[in-house]
């Protein structure tokens, strides 16, 4: 008793350095964590992958290219058929998959919320363009608003796990397509100092609002410096074919410096092969036509590679998110990302379920999971959206804050050194107490080692019965409504405002941008 009684100050000045270390260690997650440990396509299928697409490039080819980009196709040993396909030689290609800019970094207007996109780095983040908005208060779906995308910018800006927010609604009140384009640029800053992604109607309209951006980044030309928005373009229209007006846009968001994310989208046996390899060769192809493109406006573009191939219910033709073919449709295509060397894009954390129940649950997490393994470095749609993309909900986001948290953890995995194989405290317990519940190396990894819902439930049957026996949707639910009554990010100056207001039409109230 003696001996116990002399170590016990040193002990407890022990527990104390510890729990101090708690509080300054790294998170368990982090925007970053490195995947690429899953790869559904081995060596040589990614060879004949690599190969089948360079095979469609240069003798199938896509049609409906804009002048510029035949011109400068063209100048590079590219050539235009008879037919209006335009030809990429494969010097070309390879040329541009070797120089392609593979390292850089997607800008937030806050300390700390850069992202550096390369290798394996996952980052996971909102997207889509759903029409609709499950009610928070009734739970019905219903169009949705602009202060609807303005409320999932607050939630995702409070969730520490979402990493950039991508446009997920389309605002129904906007009445044309320029009104859309600027009121979804200012709710999105106004709402997340995170990164921003968004798509545009027009070339012009990227002009113009790129004067905003300048505004908030602090003057002319600042935006180009540290750009916070990237550009969101599904340039073609599968099968093989480009969209002519994204293709301006596209060309438009390169000369001023965007980054610029290369979207191909075609429907497994409907805009795509049914089978699941003719898919990825198709969707590659695309998306690294568009590349190309980029590369020969500006060698310097930061391109994010994005072949996102969907997957039909062939029972019915409509898509089908959530299905298994799907979760490893987006590894495959984020493998071939990571085959080239691109920073890439998969879209992945997608459900047909139409409200948080476990078929949400299963869907979205094994999506995510496989895409996240896999190293996509960019996946969107990781979160918020249900009932395959249309509809989005306050509830939705919350949950999938831990889910994304749950799957970043595996992502990272076990670290093994002489410090975590832990030899000298077994020997120490085991001599000891007998248990680890207060040992200084179980304090120092409670916090860096561990990660902790915020709305998943962890109690015994009779506590959670005695706390009011709540399910994760009403617990979400909860959450959310006290974050959006709380949280007003002051991202935007009154002087800016009212500069912005007084330039464009803006059409949420700025009453409704502060607390009641």
């Amino acid at each position: 008793m003696e001996k116990r009684s002399r170590k016990n100050p040193r002990r407890q000045r022990r527990l104390e350095e510890s729990l101090d270390q708690a509080e300054m260690a790294q998170p368990p997650v982090w925007p970053g964590v490195e995947g690429g440990h899953y790869k559904p396509l081995s060596i040589i299928e990614e060879e004949r992958i690599h190969t089948a697409v360079l095979d469609l490039l240069e003798r199938v080819g896509l049609s409906q290219a804009i002048p510029s980009m035949i011109e400068l196709v063209s100048a590079k040993g590219g050539r235009l058929t008879e037919q209006g396909r335009l030809l990429f030689p494969r010097a070309l290609v390879d040329d541009v998959i070797a120089n392609t800019c593979k390292s850089f970094t997607l800008h937030g207007r806050a300390e700390g919320r850069d992202l550096q996109v390369s290798g394996d780095r996952v980052h996971v983040g909102t997207g889509g363009a759903s029409p609709n908005m499950v009610d928070l208060e009734t739970g019905l779906y219903r169009d949705a608003l602009l202060q609807d995308l303005y409320d999932a910018a607050r939630l995702v800006d409070s969730l520490d796990n979402i990493h950039f927010f991508n446009r997920s609604l389309v605002a129904r009140d906007c009445p044309d397509a320029w009104s859309l384009d600027l009121n979804t640029a200012y709710v999105s800053t106004a709402g997340t100092s995170k990164h921003i992604g968004m798509s545009f109607f027009e070339a012009e309209h990227v002009e113009k609002i790129n004067e905003y951006f300048d505004l908030l980044a602090g003057g002319a030309g600042e935006f180009r410096k540290k750009p916070f928005c990237t550009l969101l373009c599904c340039h073609v229209v599968p099968p093989m074919r480009f969209a002519e007006e994204s293709c301006k846009v596209l060309e438009a968001g390169v000369r001023l410096g965007y980054p610029v994310q290369l979207i191909s989208a075609g429907q497994a046996g409907a805009t795509s092969p049914a089978t699941l390899a003719g898919s990825v060769v198709q969707s590659v192809a695309e998306s690294l036509a568009g590349m190309v493109f980029c590369y020969l406006i500006d060698p310097q573009v930061k391109a994010i590679f994005a072949p996102k191939a969907l997957v039909s219910d062939l029972r019915t033709g409509s898509m089908s998110g959530g299905s298994g073919e799907q979760g490893v449709l987006m590894a495959a295509t984020a493998q071939m990302g990571r085959y080239y060397g691109f920073v890439t894009s998969s879209m992945a954390g997608m459900t047909d379920a139409k409200t948080p129940d476990a078929q949400h649950g299963y869907e979205k997490c094994h999506g995510l999971t496989l895409a996240a393994h896999a190293g996509a470095n960019i996946i969107t749609q990781g979160c918020g959206l249900q009932a395959s993309l249309l509809g989005a909900s306050f509830e939705s986001y919350v949950i999938d804050n831990d889910m994304i948290g749950s799957v970043l953890r595996g992502v990272r995995g076990i670290e093994v050194s002489e410090e975590t194989l832990a030899l000298d405290v077994i020997e120490d317990v085991v001599n000891g107490e007998g248990h680890y519940l207060g040992a200084p190396q179980t304090l120092q990894r409670m916090k860096s080692d561990y990660l902790y819902p915020q709305v998943a439930n962890r109690q015994s049957p009779d506590d959670w019965k005695q706390a009011g026996s709540l399910d994760i949707y009403q617990r979400a639910k909860m959450t959310a409504r006290d974050v959006l009554k709380a949280h007003y990010p002051e991202l935007i100056t009154p002087e800016q405002d009212r500069w912005i207001r007084d330039r464009y039409r803006i059409l949420l109230d700025e009453k409704l941008m502060q607390p009641a």
